[in-house]
């Protein structure tokens, strides 16, 4: 038994020298450590570990775009900006003596902390119980608003004071009206799986005109920032539209210092930010939509109980009065509409 012992021991010592030994030659990376999250704007340095001291070339890729050759073993810097939020895969491909090798690593770039806000109600007006709130928009003392289902989809404008539609019109049983937004004088209005948006006049809300989608197969919300739509899919991505055409143009993730911010729902342009609706939470998230990050975070819990559908009573629905600087939120199926002001925490 004793002789059993001894010689399991040495192999376990001859295993264990061996596997240091392999380890130590390995082409991996030594900085930053994978799956490591690092803050949006810092400079990171990539350093490796080198089998040989002897390098022909370096090659750094950054999601499989170079970034940087050198002909030498030292650390380059990684520019966050440069690469934007979310996950961000590292490569480095070394070639020393006739031969190829490659490392891995991947980081999560993250923005700061996003600014908590409470509310505080300011005003409270009727709204139509039986109105399934896609899409929510103030302008010249009309509120104008979507409203969903199969069989029961409408856009409409409506009195704020009474909740009274002052206009109305219904579309095609097969449509499911979701989110839309004023464009000078036109109302684009999306449709959840049908893969269309409509395009009505904005006076006699009578149609002018359609566009397909793009890669985003799904309408959830869309606002205007005065040059272009941005759409939203039920992902963390925001789509930047053509205003005339509705052609995507780009798209951008979303994050907030947890990472990946999806279910983005009806959407709000407010004085450069965009204002979201997350599916299914008493939340809107406030982002930047140049970068993606969410800057602040509307805590609405509390906000809405009273006849409250068990189903279907989701918080969706955001509206700004530029002119007053008046914030309105709703939901789906609320008997209420409120104004409220942003309390920070």
């Amino acid at each position: 038994m004793k002789n059993k012992a001894a010689v399991g021991l040495l192999v376990a010592v001859v295993i264990a020298v061996v596997g240091c030994k392999t380890q130590k030659g390995k082409l991996e990376f030594v900085h930053p450590d994978s799956g490591k999250r690092i803050a949006y704007g810092e400079q990171v340095k990539l350093t490796l570990n080198f089998p040989n001291a002897a390098v022909d070339s370096v090659v750094y890729s950054i999601d499989g775009n170079v970034f940087e050759t050198k002909r030498d073993t030292g650390s380059v810097v990684f520019d966050t900006k440069s690469y934007g939020l979310g996950d961000r895969s590292l490569s480095a491909r070394v070639y020393a003596e006739g031969k190829e090798d490659i490392a891995y690593s991947n980081v999560m770039v993250l923005p700061p902390n996003a600014q908590n806000f409470g509310f505080e109600v300011v005003n409270t007006f009727p709204h139509d119980d039986q109105s399934f709130t896609q899409g929510l928009q103030y302008q010249n003392g009309v509120m104008y608003e979507s409203s969903g289902r199969y069989e029961k989809s409408k856009l409409k404008k409506v009195d704020l004071q009474t909740g009274k539609a002052l206009q109305s019109i219904a579309l095609d049983n097969k449509y499911f009206a979701e989110g839309m937004t004023i464009v000078d004088d036109k109302i684009v209005l999306l449709t959840w799986m049908e893969n269309v948006a409509f395009v009505y006049n904005k006076d006699n809300l009578k149609q002018v005109g359609s566009f397909n989608y793009g890669s985003s197969k799904e309408g959830w919300g869309l606002t205007y920032d005065g040059k272009q739509m941005i759409k939203s899919d039920g992902s963390n991505r925001l789509y930047f539209l053509n205003k005339t055409t509705g052609a995507e143009e780009s798209s951008i993730g979303v994050y907030d210092e947890n990472g990946a911010v999806g279910q983005l729902n009806e959407l709000e342009y407010i004085d450069g930010k965009v204002y979201a609706n997350v599916y299914q939470q008493e939340v809107i998230v406030i982002i930047n939509p140049e970068n993606g990050a969410v800057e602040g975070r509307i805590n609405l819990v509390g906000m809405y109980n009273e006849n409250r559908q068990p189903v279907d009573n989701e918080l969706n629905g955001i509206a700004y009065d530029h002119q007053a600087k008046r914030l309105f939120v709703t939901g789906k199926l609320w008997s209420k509409l409120f104004e409220i002001k942003l309390v920070a925490r």
